[in-house]
């Protein structure tokens, strides 16, 4: 095979993975959002089928063809090919060693344990869902084993989400923030409550429905090109740069929950939307890495969504929906209520400063699960522990403890730390921007459009083309430094609450 005809055939096996994953995607979207509660038995034996035909293709005898003739020559490639050829060698080596069989079988078990979890933790019935997760954490541990057995079975899963990740770094990067925040949580603790009682009364879902359209046109998202469903765990899928579905959660009694949700999922849509054309449909679309991706969710929700100026633009439009409940509250007050910073149960409602906290104990117990130091069976009781260390709340159910997300029901596992470093590597990112562009100026004038160029040219346009330190180091002007986020951290709610 020369390297135009590897070339050729790479293309044509990307169209046909393009169109299964897309098929799939669908599939996922349509299960957390619209389909019958019976369906996922038949779903997931579709999920299976047509995974199948993605491990068929990409564990093909030609397929790796492909990639011995494109590696073997790899200096006279473009970037972008050697970096496609790379990434379909790093598939192909993680699905070789799944028989298709078990590889199917997985997909129908994670298909059926996303419908066990919803109807588990809406009754907050841990044990109902437990024989799943101990099926998955097994996968997983075994797929590590194949993968890699040399190295730390939890630093091969890592690895699929963050290229190049180790606990040899994260557990310094936690330390570091459980050392460093813990006194300023505890000092906060002792400060005096903003005044939230505005937000607690009732915020009609028809009317927050509304409400998220305004907020996607600030963000500069057409609806032209995202979808918005609901679902009991808020998340994103992203086919191509004109199709991105996202799916919130609305509470009656919480307006910031779904506000904050969809801001933090707009910024997931976003990057999607903005990877370059010529990657479209190739293995260079999709995000760099979770991380990487959260980073932008994690800035848009946060460092732009939480913002004063943000809270001035968007308090006109909320008092449009909601006037009598907002009777009297002005942008400051808004603010410090998006603000408050108090030890909670839920990680998809905590506060800036004690997030990476509820990032750190989910972290802790899956290197435990799959290090083999922690039975699937004893996690509610862990989990229970943990907070009452770490956060110092008790938790009531399962339902806000254990079963609060839904990542390991669809087997991410190694996802979570995405979420801690994706905000540390956002705020080197905005620290840069505003060097070079009128950041809030352009937020205060209702138009996030600069924001999203600047991020768009350093980040979105490049797809998978570049590995995660690279687009860092890239949109930072240096490599990752944590010791940043925690002085953001410290600066912020030192202000907020005159430490």
């Amino acid at each position: 095979m020369t390297i135009n005809e590897a070339l050729t055939a790479l293309s044509d096996l990307e169209a046909t993975l393009r169109a299964y994953t897309h098929a799939l995607g669908v599939l996922n979207y349509d299960a957390e959002t619209v389909a019958p509660r019976n369906s996922a038995p038949a779903r997931g034996e579709t999920m299976a089928f047509l995974s199948g035909i993605v491990h068929e293709r990409v564990t093909a005898e030609q397929t790796g063809e492909i990639v011995d003739t494109l590696l073997s020559q790899k200096e006279s490639l473009s970037p972008a090919d050697r970096r496609r050829a790379e990434l379909l060698k790093k598939q192909r080596d993680e699905l070789t060693v799944i028989p298709a069989e078990e590889y199917m079988a997985y997909q129908q078990l994670l298909a059926e344990s996303m419908q066990v979890w919803h109807d588990a933790k809406l009754s907050s019935d841990y044990a109902a869902w437990a024989p799943y997760l101990e099926k998955i954490i097994a996968f997983n541990r075994l797929l590590a084993r194949r993968k890699d057995a040399a190295k730390p079975a939890y630093d091969v899963l890592l690895d699929g989400y963050e290229e190049g990740l180790t606990h040899e770094t994260l557990d310094p990067f936690f330390a570091l923030l459980r050392q460093e925040l813990t006194p300023v949580i505890l000092e906060v603790a002792k400060k005096p409550r903003p005044d939230t009682t505005f937000l607690n009364q009732p915020y009609p879902i028809h009317l927050q429905r509304h409400f998220t359209d305004r907020v996607l046109a600030i963000m500069g998202i057409s609806r032209d090109d995202c979808a918005v469903g609901e679902t009991e765990h808020p998340f994103t899928e992203g086919f191509n740069k004109h199709d991105v579905r996202i799916a919130t959660h609305y509470h009656e009694e919480n307006v910031l929950s779904n506000l904050y949700s969809v801001v933090h999922e707009g910024g997931h849509a976003l990057y999607e939307l903005g990877i370059a054309d010529e990657y479209q449909g190739t293995l260079l679309s999709g995000g760099s890495s979770m991380s990487i991706h959260e980073s932008q969710s994690r800035f848009y929700e946060n460092l732009i969504g939480r913002s004063l100026p943000f809270c001035e633009v968007l308090l006109p439009e909320l008092k449009a929906l909601f006037p009598e409940q907002l009777r009297g509250v002005d942008a400051e007050k808004l603010y410090r209520a998006a603000n408050l910073s108090e030890p909670s149960l839920v990680r998809t409602e905590a506060d800036e400063l004690t997030y990476s906290i509820h990032v750190m104990i989910r972290y802790a117990l899956e290197k435990a699960m799959i290090e083999g130091d922690l039975n699937v069976n004893d996690i509610p009781g862990e989990w229970n522990r943990m907070y009452k260390e770490y956060l110092g709340v008790e938790v009531p159910d399962d339902r806000r403890g254990c079963l609060q997300d839904s990542h390991w029901s669809f087997g991410a596992i190694g996802y979570f730390p995405s979420y801690a470093l994706g905000s540390a590597y956002g705020v080197q990112m905005l620290e840069r921007m505003e060097a070079d562009i009128d950041v809030w100026g352009a937020v205060r004038s209702g138009s996030l459009k600069p924001v999203t160029a600047w991020l768009g040219e350093r980040i979105h346009r490049h797809g998978q083309l570049l590995t995660p330190a690279q687009l860092v180091e890239g949109a930072c002007g240096g490599p990752f430094d944590p010791h940043r986020y925690v002085n953001y951290l410290k600066d912020k709610y030192g202000t907020l609450y005159r430490l």
